[in-house]
């Protein structure tokens, strides 16, 4: 039922109508700037209405909370630890389930450099008490969670963590996380931490010694592996030492767009050979190509053909990395946390990146926010010529498969004969 979504009047923390959160002005869910429909036939339009009625709709990264409608506020409001879901705009979405990374890179509640085990926790709890105000959003801890969604109207939650900085040193936390509701975490968040180097290090070390007996953790008790944010070598480490399929869930192709932010070839067949999946990113100013220097939903698809003719159809869906709010404004007050200098390629040697000159865009034409792109993308492919089938690979189909392969689905003695033993 991705088109036929229950509505919602819930909003954010409506149970405390007095608490000075709700002095920020928020930024409209929706229409904050020009939508650029997919024109479609009469044909395709019915087409695409069934596929969206009874296709699984799955994003592997977005971001859903509101953030100010002035978005140079955002570090004031985000020290308050309450990210507003954008609650209204999901029940206008066609995704079932959507792996949300909540503040993640601009979790700095308690501190200046964020990322702090309590941070995160403060994060994580926060967004459940919210979330658990209403009955629209639910708390998706297994695959079943999904389906449940997909049938009733709702859409499934997924906490998800881009980096696992605030583990430190403990593998513990990894289940401490998992048994809070995390599903899916990051080996680093383009710094390097305890587990391997990040993209922005000029020297990738590859996954350590800690490193290699986290995955083995995240293995054991179900927690799907993301690697879009690590140093390449970091990466195929861990493709390699980990027993289960890996996500990078919002990346693109470096041999489109040379970005360090962007995967080469080797690390994206390395992925799919291991039966990961790859998600297409599209936040501003990542997924440009030489034929579509204004980003888009055009150039995001050129990443996709690539990477699809590289890896094959069943390896490649969406990570739109979409927000409900400015997303450039908010790059631009976070550069340095977002280590969106360091994902220039050349950065680190001096040496150009080779691209086409472009203009800075003040947002994403065709996926301004993560509502817009659960109908624009799969419209795209339709009038793209795609058949019903691999249009429902790459929408949900194939993050499927590797959610049945990784997450639990028995009791864990059944599951623990077959994993790695826990360090």
């Amino acid at each position: 039922m991705g088109s036929n979504k229950r509505s919602t009047s819930y909003r954010s923390f409506s149970y405390l109508p007095d608490h000075p959160v709700h002095t920020f002005p928020l930024a409209a869910e929706l229409g904050r700037a020009p939508q650029h429909p997919v024109e479609l036939t009469a044909e395709q339009l019915t087409r695409l209405e069934g596929l969206l009625a009874e296709t699984v709709l799955i994003s592997l990264h977005e971001h859903l909370g509101i953030f100010p409608d002035d978005v140079t506020t955002t570090p004031e409001y985000a020290r308050y630890g309450r990210m507003a879901t954008a609650f209204d705009a999901l029940a206008a979405s066609h995704w079932d389930c959507v792996f949300d990374n909540m503040l993640d890179g601009i979790c700095q509640i308690h501190s200046q450099g964020g990322w702090k085990w309590s941070e995160v926790i403060h994060d994580l709890g926060m967004r459940l008490c919210d979330i658990a105000q209403q009955d629209f959003v639910t708390h998706c801890r297994s695959v079943s969670d999904i389906h449940d969604a997909h049938s009733s109207g709702g859409l499934a939650w997924v906490a998800s963590m881009e980096g696992a900085a605030m583990i430190e040193n403990e593998l513990d936390r990894i289940d401490l996380l998992f048994g809070l509701g995390v599903r899916a975490l990051g080996i680093t968040y383009s710094e390097s931490n305890a587990l391997g180097s990040g993209l922005r290090e000029p020297r990738d070390g590859g996954l350590t010694v800690f490193g290699r007996q986290a995955v083995a953790r995240m293995n054991h008790v179900g927690m799907m592996i993301d690697c879009s944010h690590c140093g390449d070598q970091t990466t195929l480490d861990t493709i390699e030492v980990s027993e289960h399929p890996i996500l990078l869930s919002h990346i693109g192709a470096r041999a489109v767009w040379n970005s360090n932010r962007l995967a080469p070839d080797d690390v994206l067949e390395a992925c799919a050979a291991k039966g990961g999946v790859i998600g297409i990113e599209a936040a501003p100013h990542t997924t440009l190509s030489p034929d579509h220097t204004n980003h888009s939903l055009e150039s995001v698809m050129d990443h996709f053909e690539y990477i699809k003719a590289l890896v094959g159809i069943d390896h490649v869906t969406f990570g739109p990395d979409c927000v409900y709010g400015d997303h450039v404004g908010l790059h631009n007050a976070y550069t340095a946390s977002l280590s969106l200098k360091e994902s220039r390629a050349g950065q680190h040697t001096g040496e150009p990146d080779g691209n086409p000159p472009f203009e800075k865009v003040a947002y994403v034409a065709g996926l301004e926010n993560p509502t817009e792109g659960s109908v624009n993308i799969p419209a795209f492919l339709i009038k793209s010529g795609y058949s019903d089938e691999d249009i429902a690979k790459v929408m949900g189909g194939n993050a499927l498969r590797v959610l049945e392969q990784v997450w639990p689905s028995g009791a864990p003695s059944e599951r623990a004969s077959s994993t790695s033993e826990v360090r």
